[in-house]
This record gives C-alpha cells, structure tokens and sequence, in this order.
C-alpha cells in the first residue's frame, strides 16, 4: 500500500524542472508584447494578433509532442529535446533584442526564436504534466494533491519571472529588454541541468521501475496493454475530456488578457505610483503566481475539507466555479473604469483585486482540469490527450489575441464584437463578463451528466 504521508522524490524533480522551465516562458511573455511595441515599433493590433498566434502555437504543438512521445520516444527524451529547443529560441530573442535597431535583422531573429519556443514547447509540456501521475498507483488519492504541489512549481516559476526578467529587460530602455530574454533562456538551461542530473534516479514507479521510457523499452505485457482497443467506458471518458477543454477556451481566452489588454491597460491607465516608486507595467504579471501560491494549500485543504464530509463538487462543478470568478474579476475591474473621466487613472488595488478573484477561478480550474485528464485518460494515449487539453488552451490563446484586438485606442474606429458596440474600456471588460458567465451557466447545467460519463465507480 502507498505511503499515504509523503510524495515521492521524483514529483518534486518534477516540481523544480517545471518551475524553471515555467521561469523561462513566463520571463519571455511579460516582455514580449512591450518589446514588440518599444522595440520593434509593431502597433497594437498587430502585437496583439501576433501574441494570440504565438501563444496559440505554443499550446497547439503538444498535439505533435504527445504523439511522439506516447509511439516514438518516450517522456523523458521528449522533455530534454523540447528544453534544449526553447533555449535555442530564448537566445534567438537575446540576438533580436541585441540589434534591435536593425529590422533586417532583429525581426527575422525573433520570429525564430518564437518558433524554437513553440516546437520546444511542444515536446516539453505534455510529457512533463503525464510524468506527475505515473509517479503513482491509478488510484492513489494523493495524485490531486500532486497535481496542487506541481502546479505551484509552475507557479513559484512564474512568480519569479516577471520581477527578474521584468527588472533587467523593462526598464524604459528598448536596449536592455535582450537582457531579460537572455536570463529566460539562462532558467531553461538550469530546468535542463536538473532533469538530466536526476532522472534516473528519482523518476520510477511505486515499484521502482523508470517511468518516461520509449515504447520500444517497455516490457511486452504493458506493450500489449497498450494496443487494446478502446473500451465504452475509455470513450465516454474521453468525451468528458473533450467537453471540458472546449469550456475552458473561454476561461483561458479572457485570463490571458494580462499578457496583451491588461498590460496595455496597466501601461495606460493605472496609477502605479507606490511610496514615490513607479512600478514597471511587467511586475503585475507577478500577481496571479504569487496568489496561487498563497491560496494553493488553502483550496487543497478545502477540498479535503469537504471530501471526508461527502460535500466535495464534482470536478466539473470546481471548473464552472472558475468560469464564475473570473467573471467577477472582469465585474471588479469594470466598475473601476466605468464613471472614470479621459486622462484620469484607476488605483492599482483594482487591478490586484481582479487578479486575486481571477487566481482563485483558476485554482478552481487548472490543476483540478490536469489530474482530471491524468485520471480519465487511457494509459496508452496520456500524453496525447494531455495534448488535446492543451490544445484547448491553443484556442484560447488564439481567440485572446483576437480578443485583445478590441482593446479602444483613441484616435481609432470604435470596434464591434458580434455586433457588441465597444466605445470604451468599461465596454471592452463587459465582453469577457458575459463570455464567462454563460459558459459557467452551460457548464453548470452540463455536471451531472458529465460525472456519469466519468464512471467514477470505474477504476
């Protein structure tokens, strides 16, 4: 039987290779759309498209990570092939933020670099988040509590990233955001290091087997577990995941605002003067990870809480409850600009108060949404549909740059969402009310049908 009292030493290789990886992307993202805008001189419109491509490829290349790796190679190559690839790209950024000046040569090199990243991504994402629960028995109740702890590596990863990155490279000189991309590319080197240092050792099943192996290393028994067709209850499963990763599109296509809208909004509109000290737009990036991290253990305990007294939501319910408070972040920050006059700029405590409400919506949806695919999903397809997740997130990250493409500027034609008239700010962050309200409302109605497919009853 498991040691029920601990974790073992692997899921916190885990944790640390994540955190540094999570460093490197998140270091480059609070960067990325200030230095196409100050560096590069792109508008707002096209940054913003631009951000939802890249963004959107990030997520939609664990597709082809997945694949390779469940028939071809294996977790653990896939993870080092996609490290190396993002460190490559994270250098190409350096190079672009380097010459700058030079657009014939700064663009070509940061195109690049944003298509290591993506293929990099592609390797390393999926077979990371699989590799947490093949640490543990199929039924190991501590596999939620894994999810949690590997979920605030990410965090504590990308807590860092925007305060470090954002000091060297956000400065108000276009010159010294290279310095930011190159410290992101330095934490991709250190996840790198760690991982292969530590693999062999702490990378193994209860039984002491390695985990992450090429299929063509498994033993014949698990070979022809495998290649079983599918059973009625596997499909139903899958479904369920299906259904889940479209919902969370609208989740994801409203929070990744802060990489885009919010920031244009932080940058403009928000008093960020703090006791004389002008805080730089890239620190508020900080916000959501550093809540997570705080308001991480007090959800797992609520959980826990309310499972030994049978009063748990279902998965699925969690989720909706997420789609509801980040509707109440995007309610927050648009009472904060509705009455307010041109030229006058909004306390930073609303902005902090919309990112708490939108942490605890995503605590309410990210890491239950991993365990749940790791839960549902058929051994030999793990890493695959753990891909078709992150591939709801692709979407999303595409329509949030379509999304962020309405932001109002003066000077240019009020934008129209569906026939929605945008004349303002307050309209702008109405958009994203409506948009998570109704998908919570569809997915609230949706949960009890959803956990009978789920066949709890099924181990």
């Amino acid at each position: 039987m498991a040691n029920q009292s601990s974790h073992p030493k692997g899921l916190y290789l885990l944790f640390a290779t994540e955190m540094w990886e999570r460093f490197s992307y998140y270091g480059n993202r609070a960067l990325l759309a200030l230095f196409m805008i100050s560096a590069l001189s792109f508008d707002k419109h096209f940054t913003s498209a631009l951000y939802g491509q890249y963004t959107g490829l990030v997520y939609l290349a664990p597709l082809v990570g997945g694949y390779v790796a469940d028939r071809f190679w294996g977790n653990r190559r896939s993870i080092v092939v996609g490290g190396i690839l993002m460190a490559i790209g994270q250098f190409f950024l350096f190079f672009a933020g380097t010459w700058f000046q030079e657009a014939k040569i700064a663009i070509p090199l940061f195109y690049s670099g944003l298509g290591f990243i993506i293929a990099g991504n592609g390797f390393f994402k999926p077979n990371i988040s699989t590799m947490v629960g093949q640490l543990y028995e199929p039924n190991d109740s501590r596999k939620d509590t894994a999810y949690t702890i590997f979920y605030m590596g990410i965090n504590l990863g990308s807590f860092m990233a925007p305060l470090i990155c954002g000091a060297l490279g956000d400065t108000g000189n276009p010159a010294d955001f290279r310095w930011g991309f190159l410290t992101a590319g330095v934490g991709m080197l250190v996840s790198l290091v760690i991982f292969i240092t530590f693999r062999d050792k702490y990378l193994v099943d209860p039984a002491g087997k390695l985990i992450g192996l090429a299929p063509s290393k498994i033993s014949a028994a698990e070979r022809a577990k495998r290649d079983t067709p599918l059973t009625p209850v596997e499909i139903e499963r899958i479904i369920v995941i299906g259904v889940l990763s479209f919902f969370v599109i609208f989740f994801w296509s409203a929070f990744e605002q802060a990489g885009v809208s919010l920031t244009f909004f932080a940058a403009e509109s928000l008093d960020r003067e703090v006791l004389g000290f002008v805080v730089p737009t890239s620190w508020f990036q900080s916000l959501n990870p550093v809540f997570v991290l705080i308001f991480a253990p007090v959800l797992a305990s609520l959980w826990t809480f309310l499972s030994k007294r049978g009063a748990e939501p279902s998965s699925p319910t969690k989720m909706a409850w997420g789609l509801l408070f980040l509707g109440f972040g995007y309610i927050v920050i648009a009472m904060a600009v509705k009455h307010i006059e041109p030229g006058v700029k909004v306390s930073i405590m609303w902005l902090v108060t919309m990112y708490w409400l939108h942490t605890m919506g995503e605590l309410c949806l990210s890491p239950i949404g991993l365990s749940l695919v790791n839960k549902l999903a058929p051994a030999r397809f793990a890493s695959l549909l753990m891909a078709v997740w992150f591939t709801a997130s692709a979407a999303a990250n595409w329509f949030a740059g379509i999304l962020a493409g309405f932001y109002p500027e003066s000077g240019q034609a009020i934008p129209s969402f569906m026939g929605y008239q945008i004349n303002g700010i307050y309209e702008f962050f109405m958009l994203f009310v409506g948009m998570a309200m109704a998908a919570a409302a569809l997915l609230l109605l949706s949960t009890k049908k959803l956990q009978k497919m789920m066949h709890p009853e099924v181990v």
